[in-house]
């Protein structure tokens, strides 16, 4: 069977938003049934800065074909100003605030953070699938999230994370769902790709946990489920390598184990999006969703000007 790469795109972008609006839902719903019950019931999935952040990187790269940082971080933040109750975080409301403050770059402004060395939180990661699709045949895919990512977190582990999500979806795009999945080769590949030793440790705990079959509790445990990338994106790709083929356990996992639910639930939703395509995800669900005909025309967009 072809691969169509067009249904995978809009499984990446409707998944991800998806996986951020039922992990922001989480947060109070915390019983599985319950959660479930109210995803499936008339009520509108509304999405965070996760996704907000993740369309405008969307709509640069439609419109410049690359990353231009000023450009992209003007844009973050046009959009934080129009909806501040997005539940932006507070390493990138800092960056914005030194900006409009000091007229400085953001690059200049991220770096201020953290003692001078920028967050390794993963508000990078969050939004970087559509670099993941656009540059999904690029040699230049690291560099592109690296400059995407460092207008907010500018911490190597910070940029690691967002790069070696953004390989995820692009691996996840090239392989056929309908054979045999093989995690451990998929979880190799992207420690080979990651740059930061607390990264690669990180993932190298997920291989190792899916090695010896460990349950949801353990690995939440281990690899941590907070805002640190190194955390919430190994656990979500332990999520993803267990549920490959379910779309609806892998945002159920991520999102069911605490911490930072909403963005494991946009990472997540992103890596089995783009491995299942839009067909695998629920139909009621995809209705549901904020801003769904947006979102979709991005994906399509995104398709487009990509080399598919």
């Amino acid at each position: 069977m072809a691969i169509n790469l067009h249904t995978r795109f809009m499984g990446t972008m409707i998944g991800s938003a998806l996986g951020d609006a039922i992990g922001e839902r989480a947060l109070e719903i915390t019983d599985r049934n319950d959660l479930l019950e109210y995803i499936n019931a008339d009520n509108e999935l509304c999405y965070t800065d996760d996704t907000v952040m993740s369309l405008a990187t969307a709509e640069l790269l439609v419109s410049q074909g690359t990353i231009d940082q000023q450009l992209l971080g003007d844009k973050f933040r046009k959009y934080y100003k129009d909806e501040p109750w997005r539940n932006y975080g507070v390493v990138t409301s800092a960056v914005f605030t030194i900006v409009e403050n000091e007229a400085i770059e953001y690059t200049t402004a991220a770096l201020r953070l953290c003692d001078g060395s920028g967050s390794f939180g993963n508000g990078a990661a969050m939004r970087v699938a559509p670099l993941g699709l656009f540059f999904h045949r690029s040699h230049d895919l690291y560099e592109m999230a690296k400059s995407a990512a460092e207008i907010t977190h500018a911490h190597p582990v910070g940029i690691d994370g967002a790069a070696v999500l953004a390989k995820a979806i692009a691996m996840s795009l090239h392989l056929n769902s309908q054979r045999p999945f093989a995690p451990q080769v998929y979880g190799a590949r992207l420690v080979e790709f990651a740059e930061t030793t607390r990264l690669k440790e990180k993932l190298q705990l997920v291989l190792k946990l899916l090695a010896s079959h460990a349950t949801m509790e353990e690995a939440a445990a281990q690899l941590g489920t907070q805002s640190s990338v190194h955390e919430s994106m190994a656990f979500a790709l332990f999520c993803f390598l267990t549920h490959p083929h379910a779309f609806v356990e892998c945002i159920l996992c991520a999102v069911s184990h605490g911490g930072d639910r909403g963005t494991m639930g946009a990472m997540v939703g992103a890596m089995a999006g783009a491995y299942l395509g839009s067909e695998a995800i629920p139909p009621h669900w995809q209705r549901r969703l904020e801003n769904a005909q947006h979102i979709e025309t991005l994906a399509r967009e995104l398709a487009a000007h990509s080399t598919l």
